[in-house]
């Protein structure tokens, strides 16, 4: 039996990244995964809601089709300052 895709139940982290839009609301992505990638909310609120059904249909859909579930294991997070010309 494959235990690709199978784990015990449990809660998931992702780390979502929320861009303020100058038109107004908030861009959601999450880094981690490849389909939930980006969704949006006019307030921050709405766009975590957003980002958290939006990965939850997409672990779902995963699971159902017996796929490997994403994480951020390995992942490095780090802020690289660079010089800006005029």
């Amino acid at each position: 039996m494959s235990t690709v895709g199978k784990r015990k139940m449990g809660n998931l982290q992702h780390h979502i990244l929320l861009r303020k839009e100058p038109e107004g609301g908030y861009t959601v992505t999450v880094p981690t995964l490849a389909r939930a990638r980006v969704t949006f909310g006019e307030t921050v609120e709405e766009a975590i809601a957003m980002a958290r059904e939006a990965v939850e249909v997409y672990l779902e859909d995963l699971r159902e089709k017996g796929e490997e579930i994403p994480t951020g294991e390995g992942l490095l997070e780090y802020t690289l300052t660079v010089e800006a010309h005029a």
